[in-house]
């Protein structure tokens, strides 16, 4: 559990810092809580989205434009240029503010990693360097989505990584909090962009938004949660420009103790998500064929095809692929000496909520509020957190509404 030492770590998003304004918003927040007496420990992704001159698919574009044949070692070197133009900006800002500050790489931070360049794992955090600065009272601003190998060479840590930096970091200094500054007030019931009056949560347990961001909630990197998870470090995931502290994320421990503090009404579901773009392949077994499953599941396994909502069962198997990845799953299969059967234009709804385990009734009350639309489910599966519904993709909006009307008693209406 995070310790009483006054460290804070404030994460900025790359739309966080796009402008001299937004950067300006980050500042508030910074001495906001100098102001308050905390040693604050930021960390920053690469400058504004695709497009913006230093983000980090603009440099990805130009390598594509120029030979577009880098490799992953020094493909690491160019992308963390994105954060270290972000970290030095936000320090000269904050300098010409007379706040002491330093800025340090995720190597410089003690961030040590794993060679597998692009998608490195964090393998330990030597923190003091972090330490001695905080206690010489520097700002210390820290390069997220990035570390350095044992041997020296900059890698970095795969999508989501400054999320994973800001808590890796949380975790090595024993924060008081993490906070993850985004565009956006915090974690939502639905996307606000199909449900108009989409809820605001006030908390949610680690299951619960790890649940969220795996199934299309794109707030915050589930690989982040897990870390922060470990230690029971607790997140606040808050918008730059906004004085709201946003949603806390926490143990469903705490949670159950501060259930006033928080609003908390022993809510069956938290949230309501969708992924679009997927598509359903059904495989079905001949007479005596009793190693389907395995041809079928090695073979997308040997060839990096994901593979999702499962269903197993005498006559065959039932799965899901994202629609990018059909065609070459669909070759393999015929490869192998089966026809098929495929449903393109699909999305997943998931139906999440830490309450619902051991509760009867939840899924009739989803079959309910999706018949109730004309709405056909053509799969599902549950976890004890979780309830999974694959439906046309043209109905995906109209499921999101009719559920989160079920769950949360809203209008069900989009502007």
């Amino acid at each position: 559990m995070s310790q009483s030492n006054g460290i804070i770590v404030q994460k900025f998003g790359g739309s966080s810092l796009t402008t001299k304004e937004f950067r300006q918003r980050a500042i508030y927040h910074i001495r906001k809580q100098l102001s308050q007496g905390k040693k604050v420990v930021v960390v920053v992704s690469a400058m504004g989205r695709k497009g913006d001159p230093y983000a980090t698919d603009t440099f990805l574009q130009h390598i594509k434009e120029n030979g577009n044949s880098l490799k992953k070692r020094e493909m690491d070197l160019l992308l963390s240029c994105g954060e270290i133009i972000s970290a030095t900006t936000l320090s000269s800002m904050l300098s010409e503010l007379e706040i002491q500050n330093i800025v340090l790489t995720g190597g410089q931070a003690g961030i040590v990693t794993n060679d597998d360049f692009s998608n490195a794992q964090i393998k330990r955090i030597r923190p003091n360097r972090i330490l001695d600065e905080l206690n010489q009272g520097k700002v210390v601003i820290v390069t997220g989505f990035q570390g350095i190998t044992e041997s020296g060479d900059i890698t970095t840590l795969g999508r989501g990584g400054s999320d994973t930096t800001a808590t890796a970091l949380g975790v090595a200094l024993q924060a008081e909090y993490v906070d993850i500054f985004t565009d956006v007030i915090g974690i939502m019931s639905a996307d606000p962009r199909i449900v108009r009056d989409a809820q605001q949560l006030d908390a949610v347990t680690y299951e619960e938004i790890s649940n969220l961001a795996n199934q299309g909630a794109k707030v915050i990197h589930p690989r982040a949660v897990e870390i922060a998870m470990e230690q029971k470090i607790p997140i606040r995931v808050r918008s730059t420009f906004s004085d709201d502290e946003g949603t806390l994320v926490t143990s469903n421990e705490h949670l159950k103790k501060s259930k006033q503090k928080f609003n908390i009404h022993d809510k069956i579901v938290t949230g309501i998500t969708q992924v679009p773009h997927i598509a359903q392949i059904k495989v079905f077994a001949k007479d005596g064929e009793y190693d389907l499953q395995l041809k079928v599941f090695k073979t997308m396994a040997e060839n990096q095809i994901s593979v999702d909502f499962i269903n197993v069962n005498p006559l065959g198997v039932v799965f899901t692929v994202h629609q990018d990845v059909l065609d070459k799953a669909i070759e393999l299969l015929r490869s192998l000496g089966f026809e098929p059967e495929v449903r393109r234009n699909c999305a997943k709804i998931s139906t999440i909520g830490a309450g619902m385990a051991g509760v009867p009734g939840v899924m009739a009350h989803i079959v309910e509020a999706l018949t109730a639309n004309d709405i056909q489910i053509l799969q599902s599966a549950d976890s004890h957190t979780t309830i999974w519904v694959l439906v046309s993709e043209d109905d995906m909006e109209r499921a999101v509404l009719a559920l989160h009307q079920k769950f949360f008693n809203t209008s069900n209406h989009k502007e």
